[in-house]
């Protein structure tokens, strides 16, 4: 094919649906299986198909997965990049509540949205293996996991305290309350006793901190899971009351015991009644019911006054047999330890303030060091540190370390306590009194109890309801349906009532990454084959809202199914990347009620897809946040244009070029080296501006006349299949109009000569506000980006810009690097 007598102008809204279709058509992002090519899963975060459709933000996380997706098909890898919906919970449901249409028919039309405006933008998802949670073929293996925890003991119902929100009318798990607030931003939770069902994750509590050490993973989600889990080691020390009931309380300073001279239980603690005296029962009481009124965020706060009231009860010190009163405060919460502390007020400075507040005696047991008073109602605030043990009995003149282990093996002896590991995490609450989510296969049977239903009962099947919405019961609206409640019991036959509570949304986001690989099997949650061949994920993308919820969730699922022997791995994501938020042109995060809502479909309209994939990648590194500008998607037209231009006025045949140019075969193989490493590197702002560094060498060598070299031509070439990631669509149509006849993205990635392709490497000193601070190699011909971008990554400059603004960078290349700050 030769090259276009006319040149055609381009006209992005023509040639980009025209390509999405005949990729469709040929099937060119199936993922396929086969053992002479290594695999490379590429996963996006399960979206919930709970709004009107995407706006630019997304393209944030899609379009980096695509780009990858793209580079690895052509570097020889199957790829498995698939997309489904995470359609069943509060969020859909709260969705479909506000225009009053059941949730299945939005659940429909968002997820149809979705997958439009995917297609859109140019994402080569298989679309052959998108999945629904909320359709029957797919909930029905996970209630298949919820009654695969259920018999090895880490499912249970149980009556306890647990977080209501009044909005979502349902209760919540503790990892979905933060701040005050429930995970969708309602206020006004409070704590209900109510009958719920739990997973119980802590029996995986160690592995779930051990088993990061073995991923690639970004530190602060890390941290945040290991903080979350809170692995704590100490000692059960074991109080007894007058009538002999124990009274534990978990301390990680049992070096501290003798200086106990109060105790301390949280106002839901089930010993407070039991241990409140008849004068001071109406008190206690009183104090109870404001307890319960407030969040456990308030009550947590360090600075807030400390309240409480004497029960008028004694527990005794199992070490010194002293009799300790007992009062009831807010600042101890029920959820963490065993809901009762031991007050030692000179060595913690909360116990301190609260011994001050009622005039309760502070006693020293930890010596202060360089010899401080020893008498603790003298002090201003407590002593925390460690020392030697005065006015401790046995145990005087010991270091804390040793004491720790004598007191700890004395009370194992004595039967009063002894070493102990507890966590902060709490097992995850996962029924919710709402309609849109999986039914619980369980059944209540009057002879028989609780029986979880034989998986070929599978599934439960969500019936139709009109009036699904809670009423304010507390109920589950299932509970209102009678032909769904009355059932038969699976072990006697007999009659039994249905399950009526349903599975939180993040049971079917613990597994769907394992459904992707078959999603069309029917006789088994998935193929064990094809899980073998995909799994584990190697690129896991999405926001670090999700660091505690879903991805500790899905990593609990999966180290259950391998014990089951279901999965021949314990941690589901190889490596996982959060991308930064994208703002609105205002600098707040895009929201339909602020009005600063881009959407995709009105930037492709304008500019074209390939403009906004360009510009998206252009306007900051993948972990940054920016917001956004409209003068960017002009700057990523005019470069797309310039590319077109480029092709129109040069691209010769290969038999009419001719001739060599060293300085371009150079510059060609720089190029895809830097191209290469900027994408496997996830530095798309880097890749962009190296891509528009070459297109402006060529276009220069086009005004000069010098391009009608051999080496020319070689550079046009390896410019588009370079830039097929990024720009599919104008790539796919330069590659046909310049005699192709198979897709660009069916080329091999080139591969660059290693001695053409490096780089005269220099050292550039740093200097901050006219200060010298680091010096750093870095190629001579390094670009503004480049150089910027290594320099800001120097852990020797990252403190000298800790809490300033950057307000200027002057760069003169192989020369300077000069930061100015305010």
């Amino acid at each position: 094919m030769k090259q276009p007598v006319e040149w055609p102008s381009y006209r992005p809204q023509v040639i980009e649906p025209k390509w999405q279709r005949t990729w469709e058509e040929q099937g060119l992002y199936l993922a396929r299986e086969s053992g002479d090519k290594p695999k490379f899963y590429c996963l996006d975060f399960f979206p919930y198909p709970s709004g009107d459709g995407l706006h630019v933000g997304h393209c944030r996380n899609y379009v980096p997965t695509d780009i990858l997706s793209r580079y690895k098909r052509m570097n020889g890898f199957n790829v498995l990049h698939p997309m489904g919906w995470d359609a069943f919970g509060e969020p859909a449901e709260n969705y479909a509540v506000r225009f009053g249409v059941h949730p299945r028919q939005t659940t429909d039309q968002n997820t149809a949205t979705f997958r439009r405006q995917m297609t859109l933008i140019g994402a080569s998802y298989d679309w052959s293996r998108e999945i629904d949670s909320s359709r029957p073929e797919f909930y029905r293996w996970t209630q298949y996991f919820f009654l695969l925890l259920y018999q090895r003991g880490l499912a249970y119902r149980d009556m306890n305290w647990q977080w209501w929100c009044p909005v979502c009318q349902t209760t919540l798990s503790s990892h979905e309350v933060a701040g005050g607030v429930c995970w969708r931003g309602h206020s006004g939770i409070a704590r209900r006793e109510i009958p719920a069902w739990y997973f119980k994750i802590t029996a995986y509590a160690d592995e779930l901190i051990t088993g990061l050490d073995t991923v690639d993973w970004p530190e602060p989600i890390k941290l945040m899971q290991r903080n979350w889990i809170g692995r704590s080691e100490g000692c059960q020390i074991i109080f007894h009351t007058s009538d002999g009931q124990p009274a534990p309380v978990f301390t990680t300073r049992p070096d501290t015991v003798f200086g106990a001279t109060f105790f301390v239980l949280a106002p839901e603690h089930p010993l407070v009644e039991a241990l409140t005296s008849p004068e001071q029962r109406q008190q206690v009481r009183a104090y109870v019911d404001q307890a319960a009124r407030q969040s456990e965020v308030e009550r947590m706060v360090e600075s807030r006054p400390k309240t409480g009231v004497f029960t008028g009860g004694y527990v005794t010190n199992p070490l010194n047999d002293e009799r300790v009163p007992v009062w009831v405060a807010d600042y101890v919460l029920p959820g963490y330890g065993t809901g009762a502390v031991m007050g030692v007020p000179a060595h913690d400075q909360r116990d301190f303030e609260f011994a001050r507040q009622y005039g309760l005696p502070v006693r020293v047991v930890i010596a202060p060091p360089a010899g401080g008073s020893l008498d603790g109602n003298a002090w201003t605030e407590a002593y925390p540190g460690e020392g030697a043990l005065v006015n401790s009995g046995p145990y005087d003149g010991l270091t804390s370390s040793a004491a720790m282990r004598r007191i700890g093996e004395d009370l194992q002896a004595r039967r009063a306590g002894g070493p102990q590991v507890t966590y902060r995490m709490r097992d995850w609450l996962i029924s919710r009194q709402r309609y849109w989510g999986t039914p619980i296969p369980i059944v209540h049977c009057e002879h028989c109890g609780e029986q979880p239903l034989r998986a070929d009962q599978l599934p439960v099947l969500l019936p139709p309801m009109d009036n699904f919405q809670p009423d304010g019961s507390g109920r589950s609206p299932l509970a209102r349906l009678p032909e769904f409640v009355h059932t038969s019991c699976p072990r006697c036959g007999g009659p039994a009532q249905q399950e009526t509570d349903t599975m939180g949304g993040f049971a079917c986001s613990s597994w769907y990454f394992l459904r992707f690989t078959s999603p069309h099997e029917t006789a088994a949650p998935f193929d064990p084959q094809a899980v073998r061949y995909w799994m584990p994920v190697d690129l896991y993308v999405g926001g670090a809202e999700h660091a505690v919820l879903h991805l500790l969730y899905a990593r609990f699922w999966t180290k259950v199914m391998a014990d089951a022997g279901l999965v021949p791995f314990r941690e589901p994501f190889g490596k996982l990347l959060n991308q930064g938020q994208l703002l609105g042109a205002d600098g707040v995060r895009m929201s339909k009620s602020r009005r600063n809502v881009i959407t995709p479909d009105s930037m492709v309209e304008s500019y074209g897809a390939d403009a906004l994939r360009v510009y998206e990648m252009f306007m900051a590194p993948f972990d940054q946040d920016i917001a956004w500008s409209a003068e960017g998607m002009n700057g990523a037209r005019r470069f797309l244009n310039r590319l077109w231009a480029l092709f129109g006025e040069t691209y010769l045949p290969s038999s009419q070029a001719d001739g060599e140019d060293a300085n371009l075969l150079r510059l060609t193989h720089k190029t895809i080296r830097r191209v290469s490493e900027r994408i496997e590197g996830f530095r798309f702002n880097t890749m962009v501006s190296t891509l528009m560094e070459f297109v402006n060498a060529l276009t220069e060598r086009q005004r000069s006349g010098a391009w009608k070299s051999a080496s020319y031509h070689q550079a046009l070439e390896t410019l588009l299949v370079l830039l097929a990631p990024l720009a599919p669509h104008i790539a796919e149509e330069l590659w046909q109009l310049t005699g192709h006849a198979s897709s660009v993205h069916q080329q091999n990635w080139p591969a660059w000569d290693a001695s053409l392709a490096s780089d005269q490497m220099v050292q550039v000193p740093i200097q901050v506000d006219g200060k010298l601070r680091d010096v750093v190699e870095m190629a001579v011909d390094a670009s503004a980006d480049e150089a910027r971008e290594l320099v800001f990554s120097r852990p020797k400059i990252q403190p000298y810009l800790a809490d300033r603004q950057v307000a200027q960078v002057f760069y003169v290349p192989g020369k300077v690097f000069n930061i100015v700050t305010k």
